[in-house]
């Protein structure tokens, strides 16, 4: 089967967008971040700890409150990941990466958009979506669509 000019042209077209937004100062943002990131050796050390931690919060939670265990192991995660929540390079390549991902969902929807208002585009949860999605959700509306 042979691609259409028009074919051709698109994936053309599609490969200078990804460019562009590979250019972008977002896109920028998000490499540096990660860079500081691969380099903090104390945000390293803080991403293997929680590693290691989330393995014995795994097996705690198998059997629940009744692990003799679950307490403690439940507080240290749960302290561990506020440590992480809060440590700048984490929360720096965090908020980069939702960036970077918010403009590749804003294209994706303005593509999709401007063939069908009816495609459906991955934007992540749609429970905490912004936009609300474009009917044949089957919940009667319920979910504040139109």
């Amino acid at each position: 089967m042979h691609k259409s000019m028009l074919d051709v042209q698109l994936l053309d077209e599609s490969y200078f967008l990804g460019k562009m937004i590979a250019d972008s100062e977002t896109a920028e943002q998000y490499r540096v971040c990660k860079n500081k990131l691969q380099e903090d050796s104390q945000a390293q050390h803080l991403i293997a700890e929680f590693s290691v931690l989330k393995d014995k919060y795994d097996e705690v939670q198998r059997f629940g409150k009744y692990h003799p265990d679950y307490k403690t192991i439940s507080t240290e995660i749960r302290l561990l990941k506020r440590e992480l929540d809060f440590h700048e390079s984490i929360s720096s390549f965090k908020k980069a990466e939702k960036d970077l991902e918010a403009l590749l969902i804003e294209c994706s929807t303005l593509i999709a958009g401007s063939v069908s208002q009816q495609i459906k585009v991955p934007t992540g949860n749609p429970f905490f979506d912004s936009k609300s999605c474009s009917g044949g959700c089957s919940t009667g509306g319920g979910c504040g669509c139109s």
